[in-house]
């Protein structure tokens, strides 16, 4: 999923960047593929995925391209910010992969039924 979508930023942040569209600002080509690498590298995940949330429903008010682009987008990357960077990524290399265990809830008995 990661992979996906940061390729999916890199791509269109470029391309947009490289033609110069009219209807969005240069600066915001350039900030879409730096997190899209940082979407492809796994560093920072949670706050990238959190960002190139924001700016795809950002986008949405605009009138470039199919919304449904931006909305898929938007909920992959809020998933990502939400599952966080997985086991193969810098953050898991960084700060160790997190796993959250769930205690049993089951009173333990001695006797034996």
């Amino acid at each position: 999923m990661r992979l996906m979508v940061g390729g999916v930023l890199v791509v269109r942040g470029i391309a947009g960047f490289a033609a110069g569209a009219a209807t969005v600002p240069s600066a915001l080509f350039l900030v879409e593929a730096a997190l899209g690498i940082l979407l492809l590298a796994g560093l920072w995940t949670p706050v990238a995925g959190t960002l190139v949330a924001a700016l795809e429903l950002a986008r949405l008010t605009r009138p470039d391209g199919d919304p449904w682009t931006h909305v898929l987008l938007a909920t992959l990357a809020l998933a990502l910010a939400l599952l966080g960077p997985g086991a193969w990524s810098i953050d898991a290399r960084l700060f160790g992969w997190k796993r959250i265990d769930i205690p049993d809830r089951r009173p333990h008995t001695s006797s034996n039924l």
